[in-house]
This record gives structure tokens, C-alpha cells and sequence, in this order.
């Protein structure tokens, strides 16, 4: 006897744009997929809002600038009132930018640069692209609790610290991540005490524009100081480096320090900044003094980075799959056996300071 697969639930997706030829573009793209089909449309942020309660879609796809409410006032009332998991679409300017960033830490799920759909862009690109993230987001899970500092887990006390006196204390912290990656930084790095003993390096897919911003918003919340890494400058310790957009962050070692080298090579890699490429350079200046951290995204990038860091003898940690709003990244690295510790994300920090043996003060 032969069973035949049940076929993939369609995707039923809500537009929401104040263009009619955003919105004309947008179905036509989603109309390539067999898997997901429109459900309807919307020109303003209260229409958004009360077509997700009578349509009830799984996936929203909603412009930042609307009229009536505009799209992080809609988010916020769609995310109190009738969850569901959004994709923003933004431009690339400061101020596109920012509200982008405070609606991911609003709950929103991806986004989407607008300026990618503008004439002459790669538009099978931007299709592939929005395709991937609303089937991505349909299987995700929507968190609505607020962001907060989570108690520690266990004591760090010079007994617990002891217990790990036979494993050489990391001098840095390389983490990757994706989507869902604002969100879950904006929970662990508040965490983390002022007096933090060591630089950390954090790699987020992102488009140019977008990692200032997030820096500094990250920065505002947080006892170590937050910033997007500048070429040249020294790595610090209790400094937290965000890569910037665009390109690659290597490290260089001389006599006297370790520097941050921003460059466009390599060319090929399909991120931009790439996970695998800092901690391949991590791995290398830094051996087994070196942790590396993979949380919640898409695809694969931080797989070699993170092999690279443990076959040198450093630590590698890999957020667990019910805290990750997307288990792609953390899996391939589960899936290879190179994670020595797999955690939920509120555990992510305890697990960092117990590793550099921090000790708070008294």
C-alpha cells in the first residue's frame, strides 16, 4: 500500500501598504509561491488592524509609513489584540531604520528593505528573499512577553566558578545570529554587568542602514557599552562590537593589541557582514581562549566559524530550539555536534559569565 504526503498548508498572507503598486507588486511575488496565497490588503494601519481580526492571516506584511496609524502603532495594537507574526517593510533611511529596529523589539518577526523594490533591483532577489521569510514566519513562534532582565539561573560564586577551573577562561565572545536576532540581543545583553571582563564580538544579518541604529538602541539599554565597530580600533574589554552592515569584522593581532579590520572580502559569501567569517578569525587569533555563541536565524552561516572555534579548544553554546523564533542556525551547529552547551535563551548570559569566571562584585 502507498500513502500520499498531505500537501503543505497554504499561507494566507495580509498586505498592508499605503501604495497600490507596492501592494500590486508584493501579491504578484507571493502569487509565484503555491504555498501561500493573499488574503487581502490593506492601505492604512487601522484597516491592517481590523482586517487581522476578521481575516485572522497567518503572516502580515506591513509598510513602517502609513496613514491613520502607521505601521509600528499597528504592530502594537495587532500584537496586544490578535498576534500574529509581521514582516515590516521599511526604507533604509535613519528614521526607517530605527522604527524598524523598535518594531522588532515590539515583536515583529523580520523585515524587508523597501528600497530593494525599487526599479532595477534584482527583483527574482527580493522574491526569493520575501517567500523565504513568510514561510519562515508562519512555522515561527511569537513572543509577547517584554523584554526584562531574567534572574540568574544558578549563583556565580567562587565555588561555581572553580568547577571550571580545568578549562582555559575565554578572552573574547564571538555570537551570531538572525532572525530574531534584535530581539533576543536586547534580552541578553542588558544582562550582562557593567564591569564585564572581556571585548564580545556580535555579528546580525542585516542591510546597510539598519546596525547603527540597532546599536544604539542596544547601547541605550545596556550596562557595557554598545556600538557599531569602527576599522582599526582596539578591542576592549566590557565593549560590545556590532558589525556593521556591508561588511566583514576580522580580527589583527600585533605585539601590542587586537584590532578590529572591516573589509568587503571575502566577496563571496552569501552575508554580509558573515558569521563564519569573524569567528573563523576568532578561532585563529584567539584559539581555545575563544567563545562562540550561534542563536536564533535562518540558514547556515556560523557553521564553519563555530566547528572552527571548537575543533581549537574553545567554547561553543547554541541557543535550544524552543527559545529560537527560528532554529536554523543553532541546529546546523546542534546537528554537527560541535555545541558544547545548548540552553534556552534566557540562560545564554549566566552560561557567558560562569565560562569568563566573572564574579560580581559585593
Amino acid at each position: 500500500m502507498s500513502f500520499t504526503p498531505a500537501p503543505a498548508p497554504i499561507i494566507r498572507v495580509l498586505i498592508a501598504d499605503d501604495s497600490a503598486v507596492m501592494r500590486t507588486a508584493l501579491s504578484r511575488m507571493l502569487g509565484a509561491s503555491p504555498q501561500i496565497r493573499v488574503c487581502g490588503t490593506a492601505r492604512d494601519g487601522q484597516e491592517v488592524v481590523e482586517k487581522t481580526k476578521l481575516l485572522q492571516p497567518d503572516v502580515i506584511t506591513l509598510d513602517v509609513e502609513m496613514p491613520v496609524l502607521n505601521g509600528l502603532e499597528a504592530l502594537k495594537l495587532i500584537m496586544s489584540e490578535c498576534p500574529c507574526p509581521v514582516i515590516m517593510l521599511s526604507s533604509a533611511t535613519r528614521e526607517g531604520a530605527s522604527v524598524t529596529i523598535e518594531a522588532l523589539s515590539a515583536g515583529a518577526f523580520d523585515y524587508l528593505s523597501k528600497d530593494n523594490f525599487h526599479p532595477g533591483s534584482d527583483s527574482s532577489r527580493m522574491q526569493h528573499d520575501l517567500i523565504e521569510k513568510i514561510e519562515a514566519a508562519s512555522h515561527s513562534r511569537i513572543s509577547l512577553d517584554p523584554v526584562s532582565l531574567h534572574p540568574l539561573p544558578f549563583p556565580l560564586t567562587p565555588h561555581a566558578v572553580l568547577q571550571d577551573s580545568l578549562r582555559p577562561v575565554p578572552r573574547i565572545v564571538a555570537l551570531g545570529t538572525s532572525t530574531g536576532g534584535p530581539r533576543a540581543l536586547q534580552d541578553l545583553l542588558p544582562e550582562l554587568p557593567a564591569d564585564f571582563p572581556v571585548a564580545m564580538l556580535v555579528v546580525q544579518h542585516m542591510p546597510p542602514g539598519f546596525t547603527a541604529p540597532l546599536a544604539k538602541r542596544l547601547d541605550t539599554l545596556s550596562r557595557v557599552k554598545v556600538s557599531e565597530a569602527q576599522h582599526g580600533e582596539a578591542l576592549v574589554p566590557g565593549r560590545v562590537y556590532i558589525a556593521p552592515a556591508g561588511l566583514h569584522m576580522t580580527l589583527v593581532r600585533s605585539p601590542r593589541q587586537v584590532s578590529l579590520c572591516l573589509s568587503d572580502t571575502p566577496s563571496g559569501t552569501l552575508h554580509k557582514p558573515s558569521v563564519d567569517v569573524t569567528m573563523l578569525s576568532v578561532a585563529e587569533v584567539f584559539g581555545h581562549y575563544a567563545m562562540g555563541i550561534i542563536l536564533t536565524g535562518m540558514g547556515s552561516d556560523g557553521l564553519r566559524g563555530m566547528t572552527a572555534i571548537h575543533e581549537a579548544g574553545g567554547l561553543t553554546i547554541g541557543q535550544d530550539e524552543a527559545s529560537s523564533v527560528v532554529y536554523g542556525m543553532p541546529r546546523c551547529c546542534a546537528e554537527r555536534g560541535i555545541l558544547q552547551q545548548v540552553v534556552p535563551l534566557s540562560r545564554v548570559t549566566a552560561h557567558i559569565l560562569r565560562a569568563v569566571h566573572y564574579i560580581p562584585r559585593m
